[in-house]
């Protein structure tokens, strides 16, 4: 091979070198490493205790699962869901460390009970699917990544259902095992945005009860508004599901961030249906006749 062969090549060589390294830089994203400490957020009870304390999350038990997610848009950009009894799902416990591309994101972050993650399909679409809703809480914020500097993010979790116990005034009879209270509105489903029930078909949620004294079981629910009237039914069922005793409560207010008690003698079929009280707690004290 001549000379000017020789110099030919090299000069190709480099000319495609330049050519591939000046794609690389233009098709990589310039990514910025993201930390959102949820240990920092506080879990607002304002609204359902006498204290109205601010609690950390982290000391919060009820929280059991979080879950952080950014989106484009309606894309999902990334996603992470921590159980706080499975330290394999995370390093530290409500801290999360990712990478996002430059950009304009809403941040969300989802704290709630219970074992079983909840669906989650866009900031404004989530539902508890197959499993029993829970005390949830969320906040969402814009956030901005206009450089490639770390980048530490905190919020405020605010509490989003609205509450519904059931406290029995007489005790359990052996053969009741089950208490199931269904709700004629409000939803499972629900914006994490805003809070609101995306749906309005009602739920029905079934308790296993046990010991021989009275029962207190809780319903979380998304609802509509702020407040909503509801019709309930609770049902004690013994082990093969069968009905022992039903009672159907008309007009029964709900409202987010309240847990309204309905209290009455649970276990008598042929208790009046205005032996029965109904007082809110979380908000203010709400007493109701029926």
């Amino acid at each position: 091979m001549n000379k000017k062969a020789i110099l030919f090549f090299a000069v190709m060589s480099s000319i495609l070198t330049s050519c591939n390294s000046e794609q690389s830089v233009e098709t990589a994203p310039v990514m910025a490493p993201v930390t959102v400490r949820v240990s920092d957020f506080s879990v607002m009870e304002d609204d359902f205790s006498a204290t109205r304390a601010a609690t950390p999350v982290l000391d919060y038990e009820g929280v059991k699962i979080l879950t952080l997610a950014f989106f484009d848009g309606t894309t999902e950009v990334y996603k992470a869901t921590q159980l706080r009894d499975d330290n394999t799902t995370y390093t530290t416990f409500g801290e999360f460390s990712c990478s996002l591309p430059l950009g304009s994101y809403t941040m969300l972050v989802l704290g709630y009970g219970g074992t079983t993650p909840l669906t989650l399909t866009s900031a404004t679409a989530a539902v508890y699917d197959g499993i029993r809703v829970r005390d949830t809480f969320s906040a969402t914020q814009a956030v901005s990544v206009t450089n490639t500097d770390a980048l530490e993010l905190s919020a405020t979790l605010n509490r989003l259902v609205a509450g519904l116990a059931v406290v029995s005034t007489d005790n359990r009879p052996a053969t009741v095992t089950q208490i199931r209270t269904t709700v004629s509105a409000g939803s499972n489903a629900f914006n994490p945005s805003t809070g609101i029930a995306t749906a309005n078909a009602g739920l029905v949620n079934t308790v296993a009860v046990s010991g021989s004294g009275p029962v207190n079981p809780i319903t979380y629910l998304f609802l509509t508004a702020d407040e909503q009237t509801v019709t309930v039914t609770v049902d004690a069922l013994n082990a093969n599901n069968e009905i022992i005793t039903t009672h159907t409560i008309n007009n029964v207010p709900l409202k987010r961030n309240r847990r309204t008690r309905l209290t009455g003698a649970l276990f008598s079929a042929t208790a009046a249906s205005n032996s029965f009280t109904v007082n809110g707690d979380w908000l203010t004290d709400y007493d109701f006749d029926f």
